[in-house]
């Protein structure tokens, strides 16, 4: 399950990119046990050799995800082609935070949002997982960033 393996080469991870693999941890562990936000929180954050990460941004994505997950969940389930307890559990922790980001992380173009979380799904998840998580945030995209789709049609 080790990225940095992948192709022989090591991965020199941004901090940003890595608070986003912490907290598609934390999400995943909330899925599998439901357990208690804070507490994953504290537990990810006390392990040792988490490497460099963005301690701001993982709580941001770790809370805010979890905190509003019914409202996310009613925004992908129109885009799925299957129910949300069918999606295996990384695939769901993906699209939770990625379409939390989408719609709470405008400071982030959507762009860099879906690449983001397409490469954690490649990472992670399942053979394909990774296009399935693409597909579905590519049309989620357009109704939570209007504005940015607007402005990118008109230049």
């Amino acid at each position: 399950m080790s990225a940095a393996s992948e192709a022989g080469k090591p991965q020199h991870k941004s901090p940003r990119h890595r608070a986003r693999e912490l907290a598609l941890q934390g999400i995943y562990q909330w899925r599998v046990t439901a357990g208690d936000d804070a507490q994953i929180e504290k537990q990810i954050q006390a392990e040792k050799n988490l490497g460099r990460y963005d301690k701001a941004l993982f709580s941001k994505l770790l809370r805010g995800a979890l905190s509003q997950h019914a409202d996310i969940e009613a925004l992908l389930t129109p885009h799925l082609d299957r129910p949300l307890a069918e999606l295996s559990p990384v695939e769901f922790a993906v699209l939770l935070l990625g379409a939390f980001e989408l719609s709470q992380n405008l400071e982030v173009p959507y762009k860099v949002v879906i690449n983001e979380a397409v490469e954690l799904a490649k990472s992670f998840g399942g053979t394909d997982g990774h296009k399935y998580v693409n597909g579905v945030l590519d049309k989620l995209a357009p109704q939570l960033r209007a504005v940015e789709f607007g402005a990118r049609n008109q230049s």
